[in-house]
């Protein structure tokens, strides 16, 4: 019994040590409010490097910047300048003409698709991709504008659904999901 005791004792360790085994980066990428912030770092792995929407402002110009929603989510609201790229249907055919040595900024809702997109991205060759950090959520909480699909400045975004619509501040958008 004591052997058996000894053997699941062991696994539990192991799995819980696998769980935790993330490196979360020191000079990482921030978001505003803490609580969103630890909700940010809780869910996303840290697998692609991030940048703070402060760094991105500065450099929008500069940058291919995508968005890894769905269609109807890219539609209601995006990042101006931002390409629908997608999740579901991501289709790495859509980068043809970027070159892969590009700086490429990659937003979500908070950051996990856009981060798996990433990954996508560096194991295509890409050499120099972002993930957004708190993602369009993040985007619209410091203030900054958001267009539709016809490129209009809209005060709507998609939350993707009712629970994590809490991650936008009020008044920061009219949230939609």
């Amino acid at each position: 019994m004591k052997k058996i005791w000894i053997f699941f004792f062991t696994l539990y360790s192991m799995l819980s040590a696998c769980a935790q085994n993330k490196t979360i980066p020191v000079d990482r990428a921030t978001c505003e409010n803490e609580a969103f912030d630890k909700e940010v770092e809780k869910t996303i792995n840290f697998t692609i490097p991030t940048i703070s929407v402060p760094s991105l402002k500065k450099e929008l110009n500069d940058v291919y910047i995508f968005d890894t929603r769905s269609k109807e989510e890219f539609e209601v609201s995006h990042i101006p300048n931002a390409q629908y790229l997608g999740y579901w249907n991501f289709d790495k055919k859509k980068l043809k003409d970027i070159p892969k040595n590009s700086k490429i900024v990659l937003y979500c809702s908070i950051g996990y698709r856009s981060e798996k997109i990433g990954e996508q991205l560096q194991k295509n060759g890409f050499t120099n991709v972002h993930n957004l950090y708190g993602s369009i959520f993040e985007w619209v909480n410091q203030g900054n504008e958001v267009v539709n699909k016809n490129d209009i400045t809209v005060k709507k975004v998609h939350t993707y659904n009712r629970q994590w619509s809490e991650w936008v501040n009020e008044g920061s958008a009219i949230k939609t999901w």
